[in-house]
């Protein structure tokens, strides 16, 4: 028999996934979320004949026939990075829609997301969303196609303008699209559908594209045995009033029965139980919902969200696999379900950052976006920050402490837990999370690299500036024009034979003494130990004169030098090789 298809809904944080599924859905689970942001993954049924609905007619016209049953919509929590919902080998989607804010474009989250999908060659199409706040939109009568022609000329040519900016960007991450009915292979383009979650808009042509890819192209996927054993994913683990510990949970292979034996992932052995009693949400209603009501099952088919009730399932978390086993099959079984486990979870002696997080899923989306951005990974578990995670991230705050970190993505902190000198980061939005380490990590690798440099002496190449002699000698003061790299008061100079001449005793830039100047200014410069006409004269040149030793401490700090400081220790390092041809190598 035919499955429903799971799809995932995804995109930036505001950009309308929820209220796109709210309006397919007619329902108002956006209204009763906080900020208007989901906050917990959940699962809609979109039954055939609400497809029927709203699109039938468009499907009548291109000869669409309806073969799958419905629709399994599952919507993820604020940031793209969670439609990593989790399947062995693989992403749990058949097929994904990317909502993008038309006015806003591709953000740097959403082209993660583009990313994850391309990675696990998940299929997807793109819900241009807010198109009744670009360029002067009117609603008129009629689909989207006849609306947008509707349009005034200026609408549509900055609805096109937009459009086409997103298609550029999806060029550059690797994909060709256009406009849905302009797309002549969608084996080859991706297709971007105009929409407005909230005036309901355009919802009925993105059904009919999604439900005509996913039967073109998927019909042999969604193909199940009902006799096979189930197997699914825990979306969410809650404590129900009347029914204890239960999970929510999406089947996406075989069959399920009250008092079958299933076995659940689990950090050590895994758990295994029978279940009590299965509820599925009625139709259009979600999981999360709880002013929604559930219908108790017997028996079950994929592809469903489904709540289930067991015994001992009190730590359970979420991502892990469920899957159905017997009495024969169930050593091999357990031993399945812990290998798939154990190949997202990382514990090993190199060196990198100690990663936590609240599930098997999100973990396994974190390390993606860390693996992604080339972030070494020490360890890597499930659960709140512990003692041994402290030490294990201490233990590098010597050899290497830019690794002395933890990112834990929605996790707690033990009591028993001494911080030390160990950076933690913790957050409840899985972007922000990876964007304040970036920063951190970055900034604790140039402070590194750059520790030490303040302290050497800096090079420097600068020109006494003709008629600016204010003082020839006891000390000489003298206009100075920097042309090169750095001065500071101290520093030794000489001219291009080498020779030590004197050195800067102090500066004064703008009537005010200064310690260190850059290039590109002039400024008195007071030099002791010289007579100008007889030393030194106007309009000479003169370079920083450091020991070998100084020249070599500086070399090593490559990476903290301008261009025009490594020219002037070319430069000084021609005028040293005239007597010695090896100094400085």
């Amino acid at each position: 028999m035919i499955r429903k298809p799971i799809i995932t809904i995804l995109g930036h944080v505001d950009h309308g996934k929820t209220r796109l599924l709210d309006t397919i859905r007619n329902t108002t689970v956006i209204d009763r979320e906080a900020g208007a942001i989901t906050q917990a993954i959940g699962a809609s049924i979109v039954p055939e004949e609400t497809i029927q609905r709203i699109c039938g007619k468009l499907l009548d016209s291109l000869g669409i026939k309806l073969i799958i049953p419905g629709l399994l919509f599952v919507d993820t929590p604020g940031h793209e990075a969670f439609t990593n919902l989790r399947k062995r080998g693989g992403n749990l989607a058949d097929i994904a829609v990317v909502v993008i804010d038309i006015n806003e474009g591709l953000k740097p989250q959403t082209e993660e997301a583009i990313q994850i999908l391309k990675k696990y060659k998940t299929p997807f199409i793109i819900a241009l969303n807010k198109i009744d706040l670009c360029g002067g939109w009117v609603k008129r009568e009629g689909g989207l196609l006849a609306q947008l022609n509707a349009q005034t000329d200026q609408t549509q040519q900055a609805l096109d303008m937009k459009l086409y900016e997103v298609v550029g960007k999806l060029a550059e991450l690797g994909f060709e699209s256009d406009r849905f009915d302009r797309v002549s292979d969608h084996t080859k383009q991706i297709a971007l559908v105009p929409i407005s979650a909230k005036f309901n808009i355009g919802i009925p042509e993105l059904l009919m594209v999604l439900t005509g890819l996913v039967q073109k192209f998927l019909a042999k996927k969604l193909e199940v045995e009902v006799k096979g054993p189930a197997k699914g994913t825990i979306l969410e683990v809650k404590d129900e009033k009347g029914l204890g510990i239960t999970l929510d949970a999406i089947i996406y292979e075989g069959t399920l029965d009250v008092g079958d034996i299933i076995v659940i992932g689990n950090i050590g052995e895994p758990i295994v139980t029978k279940v009590k009693a299965l509820f599925i949400p009625e139709p259009l209603k979600e999981m999360r919902d709880t002013k929604g009501k559930f219908v108790s099952v017997k028996h079950l088919t994929a592809a469903i969200g489904v709540k289930v009730a067991a015994q001992d399932i009190d730590n359970v978390v979420a991502g892990m696999p469920i899957h159905e086993a017997t009495e024969d099959t169930l050593e091999q079984v357990k031993k399945d379900v812990q290998q798939e486990i154990e190949e997202v979870l990382i514990e090993t002696d190199k060196e990198g950052i100690v990663v936590k997080a609240d599930t098997l899923g999100s973990l396994e989306a974190l390390l993606t976006l860390l693996h992604q951005k080339n972030i070494p990974i020490k360890r890597a578990t499930i659960g709140k920050i512990s003692k041994k995670d402290i030490m294990d991230a201490q233990a590098n705050c010597d050899s290497r402490p830019e690794f002395g970190a933890i990112v834990g993505f929605n996790v707690g902190l033990d009591k028993e837990a001494d911080v030390c000198e160990v950076k933690i980061f913790n957050d409840k939005v899985i972007y922000k999370l990876i964007e304040d380490f970036e920063k951190w990590f970055e900034a604790r690798k140039k402070a590194l690299e750059t520790a030490g440099f303040d302290t050497l002496t800096p090079v420097c190449k600068m020109q006494i500036m003709p008629n600016h002699i204010f003082r020839r000698n006891n000390p000489a003061v003298v206009g100075m024009d920097i042309l090169a790299g750095k001065a500071r008061t101290g520093m030794r100079l000489m001219k291009d034979d080498g020779k030590h001449v004197t050195h800067i005793k102090s500066m004064e830039l703008e009537k005010k003494s200064v310690k260190e100047v850059e290039a590109g200014k002039q400024l008195a410069v007071s030099l002791p130990g010289i007579t100008i006409g007889r030393q030194l004269n106007e309009g000479d040149v003169l370079y920083t004169f450091m020991a070998e030793s100084e020249f070599l401490a500086l070399k090593k700090f490559k990476k903290c030098l301008s261009k025009d400081m490594i020219s002037v220790m070319k430069d000084i390092a021609d005028i040293m090789r005239k007597e010695n041809p090896t100094w400085g190598l």
